[in-house]
């Protein structure tokens, strides 16, 4: 073969590996700027899930000032908060300037529409619940729903029926503009495994499908964090980061027993590196639900010292 051959040979072959993704992760072999690229600290978006703040009952103006003065970019907020901030008059033009003006990104909301119940009535309540909770935060520039298994106590064994609800509150995310994003639940029947969750979210066949993962809900569900590596990482949102303690057991552990992410036993070691593996770029956003820090702490210590725990765990 004549050495312009074998130039168009490798031209050839190198065009088809550009093309399958395959150049890309070669790329840092490169030269030093472009090692120095991949070695250089990744950059994170952290947020406040406000349900770490629900014990003080504050209202939704100061969650959002106490998120902001901690130093977070993004908030998730509880519907609740909304609701009743909407109930007392105020207007969601208002209550955006003051999530603008703040700098925040509203990441994400929390709520609890029975989307995925075998109760058609209830199941259509639901859809309605959704739509109007999707109509409200897009008037604040909120990005994502969660999507948890509320309304049913028992599992639903036909994971396409799910991913058939689920595709149903995509598509109406879609007209509304805000996504649905399917939550893993460690005490759900039907969202505990993480293998459930992945199913429904393929069984929607959907662009915007999405999952929402927790530290804590994945051990408590009883999954493997090395499972994570069959997910595509750029398709999440947010992902909640919190700890857990190994007392009380994984069985009767709950939702108050979360602690500052470090000061449990969750191998960060293994999950932060899988994530970044498989290529995730969302928003971690703190999310605890533990009185004793409520007592012990003013909600812009509490919020601080989140911040300041998430930061550490990367170090």
């Amino acid at each position: 073969m004549t050495q312009n051959k074998k130039n168009e040979s490798k031209i050839t072959r190198r065009k088809m590996l550009a093309a399958t993704g395959f150049v890309m992760a070669a790329m840092p072999l490169g030269g030093s700027q472009t090692l120095a690229a991949a070695n250089a600290p990744k950059k994170r978006k952290y947020a406040l899930n406000t349900g770490t703040l629900l014990g003080y009952n504050l209202p939704i103006e100061e969650e959002i000032d106490v998120t902001a003065k901690a130093g977070y970019e993004g908030i998730e907020i509880w519907l609740m908060r909304l609701e009743k901030y909407l109930e007392e008059g105020k207007s969601l033009a208002d209550l955006k300037k003051r999530i603008d003006d703040s700098g925040l990104t509203v990441e994400g909301a929390i709520g609890f529409a029975n989307w995925i119940v075998d109760d058609d009535a209830a199941r259509a309540r639901g859809l309605e619940q959704m739509k109007r909770d999707m109509g409200r935060l897009a008037q604040i520039g909120c990005r994502c729903i969660a999507a948890p298994a509320s309304g049913t106590n028992k599992r639903i064994d036909d994971l396409e029926v799910c991913g058939e609800r689920y595709r149903a509150i995509l598509e109406i995310g879609q007209q509304e503009g805000v996504t649905p994003i399917l939550e893993q639940w460690g005490p759900s029947q039907t969202l505990r495994l993480l293998s459930d969750v992945a199913a429904i979210a393929i069984a929607a066949k959907h662009p915007n499908a999405s999952v929402l993962l927790d530290a804590y809900h994945l051990y408590k569900g009883g999954n493997d964090y090395i499972s994570l590596k069959q997910l595509n990482g750029r398709a999440m949102r947010v992902f909640h980061l919190n700890d857990y303690p190994a007392d009380p057991p994984r069985e009767t552990i709950a939702d108050k027993d979360r602690v500052f992410p470090g000061d449990g036993i969750c191998p960060f070691d293994v999950l932060l590196p899988t994530l970044d593996e498989i290529g995730f770029e969302g928003v971690f956003s703190l999310e605890l639900f533990n009185r004793g820090y409520q007592e012990k702490y003013k909600p812009i210590e509490l919020a601080k010292i989140g911040l300041e725990k998430m930061q550490a765990i990367f170090a």
